[in-house]
């Protein structure tokens, strides 16, 4: 389950979503995500759904990365599920266990939670899959650097947030290597109460930061050598440029966002 998150991963390819202007890619997820709060019935969700699908066709991202990235959230989905069916009251209620109900509305706003997060998932790991860490730096930066007038340091803020984005496939990896480990020398993760698994998470998670900051420090010192000073005076040997296709996504978005404003009513 662990290895199975794809965020923070990217799977190289030549297809027309990975060529887009990288500033273009993370305006266009933004929107996206912004898009998925608009929405306010099911049948925008259709709309979503094949939006979504022609992205990951163009993208030529196989399935099963895409069912990769859902497999770590299932729990979330449960939990998700279970609190709005059994806490939301509403006009018809279809079964009692105690203080809790199931009601109509708990059932739908459950099922509309668990499809805005699928599709939330879904959008970004599509952006990550399909942008080098490089590029998602470049393109953060360029993005920040209007605010720069006003003291925001665009070039490390861009370069931080890819670093954590890209360490994420690391660290799971690192906490699979070690949870592997210490069930090979007998450690149990499963049985007891909360308290005792709580516990148990203690021999993974010290060496899981001392092997962070073990990293951390390579990395401090591997930037260090090789005269790494910030953004100031930083040169970049591809310069990004919006050509014909980002124009083209950029009015497929805007189409998008008009026929979900619509489908609120």
């Amino acid at each position: 389950m662990i290895r199975d998150i794809t965020l923070g991963q990217y799977l190289p390819g030549d297809s027309v979503i990975h060529r887009l202007d990288p500033r273009v890619k993370i305006i266009l997820s933004t929107l996206y995500v912004i898009n998925l709060f608009i929405i306010n019935k099911f049948i925008g969700y259709l709309y979503v759904a094949i939006f979504t699908a022609f992205v990951i066709f163009l993208a030529k991202i196989p399935f099963k990365y895409i069912m990769k990235s859902l497999k770590p959230i299932i729990w979330l989905l449960l939990f998700t599920a279970v609190f709005n069916v059994l806490l939301t009251p509403g006009e018809i209620v279809y079964a009692r266990f105690g203080p809790f109900t199931i009601t109509d509305k708990g059932v739908y706003l459950a099922g509309f939670m668990i499809i805005r997060i699928v599709f939330l998932i879904v959008g970004t790991s599509v952006l990550t899959l399909t942008t080098s860490p490089i590029a998602l730096t470049d393109g953060i930066e360029l993005l920040l650097n209007p605010f720069k007038k006003i003291g925001v340091p665009a070039h490390e803020l861009a370069m931080m947030m890819t670093i954590a984005l890209r360490f994420i496939p690391t660290l799971i990896d690192e906490t699979d290597k070690i949870i592997k480990a210490q069930k090979a020398r007998g450690a149990d993760f499963e049985s007891g109460n909360i308290i005792n698994r709580a516990k148990n998470l203690i021999p993974i998670l010290v060496p899981l930061f001392i092997n962070s900051f073990r990293r951390a420090d390579e990395l401090a010192l591997a930037m260090e050598a090789r005269c790494y000073k910030g953004g100031e005076g930083r040169t970049r040997m591809k310069q990004f440029n919006i050509e014909k296709n980002d124009y083209i996504s950029i009015v497929v978005m805007v189409c998008f966002i008009i026929i979900s404003i619509l489908s609120r009513r």
